[in-house]
């Protein structure tokens, strides 16, 4: 076992470039840096400022399906170190997404995973089983954090049996590698990790956006329209390493590490902590070239530190 972080270096390794490169349940990926889902939108909003060649992977926003036109303004409030938004998870529908959306990252040597969500278990299987056959898709990850509207409006992510039933029906009508998509708003989110596990999930991203609201004091009135929002941005990122630190101890699922992840070092947290690959999200609206600077800054380190593959950083965080 890994105990130890590689000795510091005082000059790149004479050895070339560090192998960057991941294999993540199956996937392999040419680097460990994702958008994150819903940050990026379907790659082709970003082509211009990001050659997504370069990328290890893009998660798409998500889709349902069928349209959805999402919830009213005001959907977005900037807060201290990082945003709450509410946005509903407008998207095209599947149909579209196919039809639109896929032939584009079609032409990029990056692998693309889709985002799907519902608000039955029928739709998650019903989209799993749309998706299963088109070309060039690698992967699914499976946003469990919406409202099971069959169990008057529970949240799938956090009821484990909920979870447990809508993973497996997606698994039963898939034949692609499947990431659950945990949501940081439970007690103990490594129970849902092996919720996931016994599923049958390939792998796990960690973590959604956790709950929270902001209030316009001059008029007493909720900043978003929504009256609540997920968080994101670097003001939680220390809960997503922790939580991605307790999984990787307990499951033994490949992880996406994601949370406010906004330079190199944010994101080599998640490596150190366990994740195998990262997830590049909020940063995105306030640099379109985070994901390439977030990818230069690993190599950089890892050159600087003699560090010869990625792999061998994965899980070395030193506890005693």
């Amino acid at each position: 076992m890994r105990n130890k972080m590689p000795e510091v270096r005082d000059q790149k390794s004479a050895m070339g470039s560090p192998d960057l490169s991941v294999e993540f349940a199956g996937i392999k990926l040419k680097n460990p840096v994702l958008t994150a889902s819903g940050t990026f939108g379907y790659g082709e909003e970003y082509a211009e400022f990001v050659d997504l060649n370069k990328l290890g992977g893009v998660i798409v926003k998500g889709i349902s399906l069928k349209p959805l036109s999402g919830n009213p303004p005001p959907r977005i409030w900037e807060t201290p170190s990082g945003m709450l938004n509410a946005i509903g998870l407008e998207n095209p529908g599947v149909d579209v997404f196919l039809r639109n959306k896929l032939p584009f990252l079609r032409q990029f040597d990056t692998k693309v995973i889709v985002n799907i969500f519902g608000y039955t278990v029928e739709e998650y299987a019903a989209l799993a089983e749309r998706l299963d056959d088109a070309e060039g898709i690698a992967g699914l990850e499976v946003n469990i954090s919406c409202p099971n509207v069959k169990a008057g409006g529970m949240v799938f992510g956090t009821d484990p049996a909920t979870t447990h039933e809508l993973l497996t029906a997606v698994r039963s009508r898939t034949k692609l590698p499947i990431f659950a998509k945990l949501s940081p708003n439970v007690t103990d989110v490594t129970a849902f990790a092996r919720v996931a596990r016994d599923a049958g999930c390939d792998g796990l991203s960690l973590i959604n956006t956790l709950l929270g609201m902001a209030i316009d004091v001059r008029t007493g009135r909720p900043r978003l329209a929504n009256c609540t929002g997920g968080l994101s941005g670097p003001a939680i990122r220390p809960v997503a390493v922790r939580m991605v630190w307790q999984t990787a101890k307990c499951v033994p699922l490949p992880i996406i590490g994601m949370g406010g992840i906004v330079t190199a070092e944010d994101a080599l947290e998640f490596i150190i902590a366990g994740a195998s690959a990262v997830a590049v999200g909020t940063a995105n609206f306030l640099n379109p070239r985070a994901t390439l600077d977030v990818l230069s800054g690993i190599e950089e380190f890892l050159a600087l530190r003699g560090v010869k593959r990625l792999d061998d950083l994965k899980g070395t965080v030193n506890t005693t």
